[in-house]
């Protein structure tokens, strides 16, 4: 009786650090499962071996910088039955889309002794801006079992159980005090999607921010009471300004700072 022929998974990178690749290969014995599970058909960062398309599932890192790759991306989505967004620079654009907010002609000029040879957008996009997403998972990086039970969730033909409550919601069920009640500590965890485990909370720090905006944030609440904390128009404006500096409310909330700033 011939075998069940497997799912093809490919992955693939834009512009980013790789950091989230590196999520799926730190899976250790997931991964085994995984790869018990799918064939891996295309993901450079593990093997050179490459299976031709098109794939039934595709994990996407990266924004989008370059004419190429907003060309390229369209290529990844006519070979994709599934494609799934992963970590901050595919879904927000990223780090690098701080250049959103300015002409990036200015920090091609400080960075590069030539920049006349440099090629790129004036902006860090995600992809969804480009082409159809079936599933965005945040975070920078992503976390891997989030990873496992969306790969796990696709394959058994039921709906990713990913919860969309904020990073508080981690920190109360943690047993976690909260930073901005016990020690007046600025904190973005109120209005950032779940899924570090609260970590910097249980470090005595404030929330950054790196899985974006939970559904439905009120940030406007949120400055008022860092700013009852002592936060200044420009402690606002850098705090919304990460890794997910160009999520929609993030970035509204930071461009009101920035106009009051100014």
């Amino acid at each position: 009786m011939p075998g069940r022929i497997k799912p093809k998974l490919a992955v693939w990178k834009f512009a980013s650090c790789d950091g989230c690749q590196l999520s799926l290969l730190d899976c250790e014995d997931e991964l085994l499962a995984v790869a018990g599970a799918v064939e891996i058909a295309n993901f450079p960062e593990a093997s050179r071996a490459v299976v031709k398309g098109p794939y039934d599932v595709s994990l996407v890192e990266g924004s989008i910088t370059t004419a190429h790759d907003a060309e390229r991306i369209h290529h990844v989505r006519r070979v994709s039955n599934f494609l799934i967004t992963i970590g901050a620079c595919a879904t927000a654009g990223g780090i690098q889309a701080l250049r959103n907010f300015k002409d990036v002609r200015d920090f091609t000029s400080m960075v590069y002794a030539t920049p006349q040879y440099i090629e790129t957008l004036n902006k860090s996009t995600p992809i969804v801006d480009h082409v159809r997403v079936d599933y965005e998972l945040h975070g920078c990086p992503i976390n891997k079992h989030q990873l496992v039970e969306v790969l796990s969730a696709l394959l058994n033909g039921r709906r990713p159980n990913i919860p969309s409550h904020s990073v508080c919601t981690e920190c109360k069920r943690h047993g976690t005090v909260c930073v901005m009640v016990a020690h007046g500590t600025p904190c973005l965890g109120p209005v950032t999607h779940a899924g570090c485990g609260a970590l910097c909370p249980s470090y005595n720090r404030g929330c950054y921010g790196c899985y974006g905006p939970m559904e439905s944030p009120n940030t406007a609440a949120l400055a008022k009471g860092w700013v009852q904390l002592g936060a200044k128009e420009p402690d606002l404006l850098r705090a919304f300004r990460s890794y997910n500096s160009y999520a929609e409310a993030f970035r509204r909330e930071s461009e009101d700072h920035e106009e009051q700033n100014h």
